[in-house]
């Protein structure tokens, strides 16, 4: 499709392609990217934009931090949103105020910062609004950052369409990859080096390679709520759930009595597979979710009973009777009970990198320069 022959073909043109293509440009690669739609309308608009830098497993934390300056020098470059506003993450039992605390000796006093019940509470808080009254402290993750996932991805595409050296292939599909060679509906596209980067589908590409590493599809349901009066907090918000599905929390001891609270208080949050936690949009939209559930396929149906417990659960938190919903969807994205991130090398010049995890917000940038440095 192209005379020359870049140095990188990228299929897939999700947070996770794009980070790399953003990458390759910063190291004089030329790249030219296919992607099968018209516009990103997969896992990376479907999400909360938070990158969840502090929280991450040990073993991660060092991509994540790369991650996180890489995502500032791109916003500096593209010019889209993107706050160092944080992360809350609320305690609402002595116990969760024990895994924050936890959580603070780990990670240090500069990294997790603790809160009273007073401060984290006016931080919610507004005009004709309580905010939950459980609420006994909170720990505030400062390196956490915050994008628009509506509009970031759109955005670093336009940006990386600019570049010299860059070509974009929209609406054009992968049907397979040979070596140095990605075969489309519309031709070949031929590279010195071919990355695949389509996230929950790559069993479509590489099945044997998706069913090796037990890779499935994770459904959950989120919505687009109203904020209410008063509400102008850029800083993500996470509850008692977050600290079980986060491993940097998860791991630690205080967590234990956290999930076992649950159980016995709210079970259903659990079945649920629940991260309940909440991200304002510029727009001053929030962003609701959110649960999870697994399976090698995604059924489309919404069940309103699994809203119902998130948005009843959000109310609370911010003092509301209820929350006017505007839009409600289903996220999708990979997930293996394997690995983190699972890398494969498929052709001599063909590899692939798939976040399995529900992190590629996260991990994106961090991610893309360990690839890069590694071919």
């Amino acid at each position: 499709m192209s005379a020359a022959i870049p140095d990188l073909v990228i299929v897939g043109a999700g947070i996770i392609g794009l980070a790399h293509a953003v990458e390759a440009v910063h190291r004089g690669l030329t790249v030219e990217i296919v992607e099968r739609d018209a516009e990103a309308v997969g896992a990376s608009v479907r999400n909360f934009g938070h990158a969840c830098i502090t929280a991450q497993d040990p073993a991660l934390l060092e991509t994540a931090q790369a991650s996180r300056r890489g995502w500032l020098r791109t916003a500096a470059q593209c010019g889209f949103w993107a706050p160092e506003a944080g992360a809350i993450v609320l305690a609402r039992s002595p116990a969760e105020a024990a895994l924050i605390e936890e959580f603070r000796d780990r990670r240090g006093a500069e990294a997790v910062r603790l809160l009273t019940a007073d401060e984290a509470t006016s931080r919610l808080g507004g005009p004709a609004r309580t905010p939950d009254p459980t609420i006994v402290g909170a720990a505030l993750l400062p390196a956490d950052l915050r994008v628009d996932p509506r509009s970031t991805v759109a955005t670093i595409a336009a940006w990386l369409a600019d570049q010299p050296g860059v070509r974009m292939h929209w609406r054009t599909n992968a049907v397979r990859c040979t070596d140095a060679a990605v075969h489309t509906s519309r031709g070949v596209v031929r590279g010195r080096h071919v990355l695949v980067c389509v996230g929950h589908d790559l069993d479509l590409l590489y099945p044997k390679t998706a069913e090796d590493n037990a890779v499935e599809r994770c459904r959950l349901q989120m919505a687009l709520v109203r904020a209410p009066a008063g509400f102008a907090l850029d800083s993500a918000v996470l509850t008692g759930t977050s600290m079980l599905r986060y491993a940097g929390m998860a791991k630690l001891a205080a967590a234990a009595p956290v999930r076992a609270e649950l159980e016995r208080g709210n079970p259903e949050l659990l079945e649920l597979g629940a991260n309940m936690m909440f991200t304002r949009r510029p727009d001053g939209t929030l962003l609701i979710g959110d649960s999870h559930h697994y399976g090698l396929t995604a059924p489309p149906f919404l069940d309103e009973e699994v809203s119902a417990h998130l948005l009843g659960g959000i109310s609370r938190i911010l003092g509301v009777d209820r929350l006017d919903v505007l839009q409600r969807w289903q996220g999708v994205y990979a997930s293996s009970g394997r690995t983190d991130v699972l890398r494969a090398r498929h052709e001599p010049t063909v590899s692939s990198v798939t976040v399995t995890t529900g992190l590629g917000m996260t991990l994106a940038f961090g991610l893309a320069a360990e690839t890069l440095d590694a071919l």
